[in-house]
């Protein structure tokens, strides 16, 4: 016997069938809908559309297309914005500490609007860094019949007949500090590095979650890499409102597709991507969210056994541009299957297995982006898991894009980026420093701020290769260097970070995962409880920052207001 049809209005029945629901339909009627209309599954159709960044410029317009798409394969698509940060226009600025917070209010507003408009399925629409793992939090909270699309990368600009990205901005700043740039060409490559709409075009955060959560299996497959402004992508955004109908007829879930093997499957894909350390907290978050149990240290169990493998910025030479014409994110199923990291009985919402997307691959011949797997960039992944007594809940430490592994310093320490930053600018940092920035965890920044513009600068001022920084913040996906962030617990949670003092003896040992101070358990822990945060020169804090700051967890858990 075949199994029970899935009920198309299994949610929606409740807010537009019956006498009783006449006042409903009446509002509805009058903005356009029609009893027709109303007799057929509600599809929500969520993004983050704004006018302040060039991540989500098209979610608009891709959400008309995916409308479309609903329409075409039998639903009525009812559509809603949220709220997004840009991280790269807020950087270095009291701005940033709303980028992580804004994560958890657009889950939070979506999932208000779907539960409280019973759609029977939704597709969301994500952009820049913190809108991608927002919307499949808020996909793993409502648990009902739907899947994420994201908007693509930006093109590269052109600078003096090469390819530029925004990181080249970043960078640019501190070579300008140091002398080695003049104003007008700071200007000229301003100007040209940012041109049009799209998430930054390097393997930073948003392409990173872009490709985990295809891998993960909550996008479609070959959706994530068409860019933004491709005249592909438009028919993307069609197929995937069909794809929502036909995922709702299936009644597929998220349950049915965040799993632990999903979930390891992403970091996996993380790993051989050279991807953002953030994608450690988001995938712990994502996973608490559907209630998966994962650990940080899993994160480094399986980037260990993960080699290296895509040439993508900003530790390698490649964009995402040239990660879609080299085949894309199926290229990477295909090589994790070589490999042995890939669950191949996976599925995703297309109905394909893992394994059936690694089958279907269509590698370009002669790609260069994503190496073989007998000629890897290392041997080992992108990143690596820490602790030690500077950070004995742990910490993440990013190993793509250089070959440190060991650094042993005086500490530099900071409260905050803007006096590391003022430090760096005015050439204080010098060889062997380890530059410490504090006070800017989840909860101490509030908002765990990134620090793209101190390492960008150190990068600029010739400073890459011999300094390192560790920090209770975050980093871009664009910064590069040897760095550890996410160190937990944070200074004002009583972290060991709080005891760090000038001139105090750091050693980072990445073979032995450890970041250590010179100091015994006693002394970390009378400093510590002496320990005050210096004031910050912006003593305003929103409100909806101090309510974060009162709810948010440890970096440790994925940084979630549970």
């Amino acid at each position: 016997m075949s199994p029970e049809p899935f009920d198309l209005k299994h949610r929606s029945r409740a807010l537009t069938e019956g006498p009783h629901r006449a006042a409903a339909r009446s509002y509805l009627h009058g903005i356009g809908y029609s009893a027709e209309d109303l007799a057929k599954p509600i599809v929500g159709v969520a993004h983050s559309w704004i006018e302040t960044m060039p991540c989500n410029f098209n979610n608009r317009v891709l959400a008309a297309r995916v409308k479309e798409g609903i329409r075409a394969a039998g639903g009525t698509p009812m559509e809603l914005n949220t709220i997004a940060i840009s991280d790269g226009i807020t950087m270095g600025t009291s701005g940033m500490r709303a980028s992580l917070v804004s994560r958890e209010l657009i889950a939070d507003s979506i999932e208000l609007v779907a539960s409280a408009h019973h759609f029977d399925a939704i597709v969301v629409i994500s952009g820049c860094d913190k809108t991608i793992p927002g919307t499949v939090m808020a996909l793993a909270r409502l648990d009902i019949p739907s899947l994420m699309l994201y908007g693509g990368s930006i093109r590269p600009g052109r600078y003096k007949d090469r390819e530029v990205t925004i990181l080249d901005v970043f960078e640019a700043v501190g070579a300008h500090a140091v002398g080695k740039i003049t104003d007008a060409e700071l200007h000229e490559l301003e100007e040209v590095s940012s041109p049009g709409a799209g998430a930054c075009a390097g393997q930073f955060t948003a392409n990173t979650m872009a490709m985990a959560f295809e891998v993960l299996g909550i996008s479609p497959a070959g959706s994530a890499m068409v860019p933004a402004e491709d005249g592909s992508k438009r028919q993307v955004a069609f197929d995937a409102g069909t794809l929502v109908m036909d995922v709702l007829r299936r009644g597929l879930r998220p349950r049915d597709v965040i799993t632990k093997d999903a979930l390891e499957n992403a970091i996996a894909a993380v790993a051989m991507s050279g991807g953002s350390t953030n994608a450690v907290l988001h995938l712990l978050a994502v996973a608490k969210e559907m209630g998966v149990p994962l650990e940080i240290d899993e994160f480094d169990r399986i980037s260990e056994a993960t080699p290296l493998l895509c040439d993508l910025q900003p530790g390698g030479r490649y964009n995402a541009t040239d990660l879609y014409a080299a085949g894309g994110v199926p290229v990477v199923f295909k090589r994790l299957r070589a490999h042995g990291r890939l669950h191949e009985d996976a599925i995703s919402v297309t109905g394909q297995t893992a394994g059936e997307i690694a089958d279907a691959a269509q590698e370009t011949p002669g790609q260069v982006v994503v190496r073989p797997l007998e000629d890897p960039l290392k041997a080992t992944g992108g990143f690596a898991i820490m602790r030690g007594n500077v950070a004995p809940d742990g910490c993440v430490i990013k190993l793509a894009g250089h070959e440190r592994r060991h650094h042993v310093g005086p500490a530099r320490v900071f409260d905050g980026e803007e006096a590391a930053m003022k430090a760096v600018l005015a050439s204080e940092i010098v060889a062997d420093d380890i530059v410490v920035i504090r006070n800017e965890g989840p909860a101490g920044g509030p908002g765990m701020r990134e620090m793209l513009a101190v390492t960008a600068a150190i990068i600029g001022a010739g400073l890459g290769d011999s300094v390192a920084l560790i920090t209770d913040g975050r980093f871009s996906g664009a910064s590069h260097g040897f760095m550890a962030g996410h160190i937990a617990p944070e200074s004002v949670r009583g972290g060991p970070i709080a005891a760090l003092r000038e001139g105090d003896r750091l050693t980072i040992d990445v073979d032995a995962r450890r970041i250590d101070v010179d100091l015994t358990d006693e002394q970390i822990a009378e400093r510590v409880a002496t320990y005050r945060p210096l004031p910050r020169a912006d003593e305003h804090i929103d409100v909806a920052i101090r309510k974060y700051a009162k709810l948010v967890g440890s970096a440790a858990d994925g940084a979630v207001t549970h």
